[in-house]
């Protein structure tokens, strides 16, 4: 982050493409798209870039006084899911006797092109613009050198025959601004790469790509299912109930997710007082299937193993490849995350499976709490995280 000296160097100088001043407090379109812009850093920079809030274009200071709440709000502007995938951003506060100044400080992202509500914004020295295809192109080739997450890699053996291109337009309506699909004319391929579901240098899907639209994805991913068992009682040895390998495409896994998530919930009725009854689950629906998402969005899919999604008598328990990731500690947890699988988050956001990023885990939690519920338990390992939910007692 900048100290004071640097920050009066870069307010004094003029705008460019690695910094903007504004007096608004309130634009929060303005700072998305200028934060947008700076993570797709076009020039190539590979240095932060700065929104320098309470400045005037003559480099001039505002008088503003900066607040928590505004601090909060830019930093919130990361996790609101608008911004795909999420940029590294940090918000602070400086103060000088011509009022304060908030900064944000954006890093530059390794998995290009970033859209703000579906469109691609960058830099053209001191404006903002909104990038034209061979722009965009071009920070579609640049992620192949940066890409470092596992879902951002080629999928190598894949050929574009092994994507379902219907589906592609599907998602692509969600993920994609409509004005930027109209003027659209370019190859299928780049269309794909726009959304890291491609490798246009190796001529490939990517892991992501096939996760998200493969016609087989177990044939190159072995693990990416979900073991699904439901046991009379609670022991594993017992006959199952009902069992499955849930594959295919994650929308697909996750529509069938649902379905079953649905049939374990029962709804029955238990006396409040005298004069009062209530209905209530025995597992608050939306828990397990925040609990389920965070699974498969947070999952290791370069191991071989399932989701395990297992119904007992009493609890249900789900374990994922994969222990914490990132940022996130056993001392931190759930309030750090860091994102393993950045573009299938961002395809799980699109596509309405997630709401707003890194509050999943206290959602279910709270919901288990409102509905009677003990809170659900975690335990970490390097392999895996698993989790246990508890049925609510009669």
């Amino acid at each position: 982050m900048l100290n004071e000296d640097q920050l009066k160097t870069l307010i004094a100088d003029i705008e460019s493409d690695t910094a903007e001043r504004t007096e608004s407090t309130t634009n929060t379109d303005k700072f998305a798209q200028a934060i947008c812009a700076f993570a797709n850093d076009l020039p190539n920079h590979r240095r932060p870039g700065h929104l320098f809030i309470g400045v005037r274009d003559d480099g001039s200071l505002a008088g503003l006084n900066v607040t928590d709440d505004l601090l909060k709000n830019l930093a919130g502007i990361r996790a609101d899911g608008n911004i795909l995938p999420q940029p590294m951003i940090a918000a602070s506060k400086f103060s000088f006797t011509g009022g304060d100044v908030a900064v944000v400080e954006v890093q530059p992202s390794d998995l290009p092109p970033v859209r703000y509500k579906g469109r691609v914004y960058i830099r053209v020295g001191p404006r903002k613009a909104t990038a034209n295809e061979q722009e965009e192109r071009t920070l579609s080739e640049r992620r192949v050198a940066y890409a470092k997450s596992f879902d951002a890699q080629p999928c190598s053996e894949s050929k574009i025959d092994d994507l379902a291109l219907g589906q592609f337009d599907s998602y692509r309506r969600e993920a994609v601004d409509p004005e930027t699909i109209a003027a659209n004319h370019r190859p299928i391929e780049q269309q794909l790469a726009s959304l890291r579901l491609y490798d246009p240098e190796r001529g490939c899907a990517t892991n992501a790509g096939m996760l998200l639209i493969g016609k087989n994805p177990r044939f190159f991913l072995p693990g990416a299912y979900v073991q699904y068992l439901e046991l009379p009682n609670v022991s594993l040895t017992d006959e199952p109930l009902d069992q499955a390998e849930i594959s295919g495409d994650l929308h697909t896994v996750l529509k069938e997710l649902e379905g079953r998530i649905r049939l374990l919930v029962k709804t029955s009725m238990v006396q409040v007082s005298v004069l009062e009854e209530k209905l209530v689950q025995n597992y608050p629906e939306r828990a397990l299937r925040e609990l389920l998402m965070n699974a498969v969005m947070h999952r290791n899919y370069a191991s071989n193993a399932p989701i395990r999604f297992y119904a007992f008598s009493d609890h249900i328990e789900i374990q994922s490849p994969g222990g914490l990731y990132g940022e996130a500690t056993r001392e931190n947890f759930p309030t750090r995350n860091s994102y393993r699988n950045p573009v299938v988050a961002e395809a799980l956001k699109s596509l309405g499976y997630v709401n707003r990023f890194g509050y999943g885990v206290q959602r279910s939690q709270a919901l288990l709490n409102e509905n009677g519920n003990p809170p659900a338990t975690f335990e970490f390992d390097e392999q895996s995280v698993f989790v246990k939910i508890q049925k609510r007692s009669a």
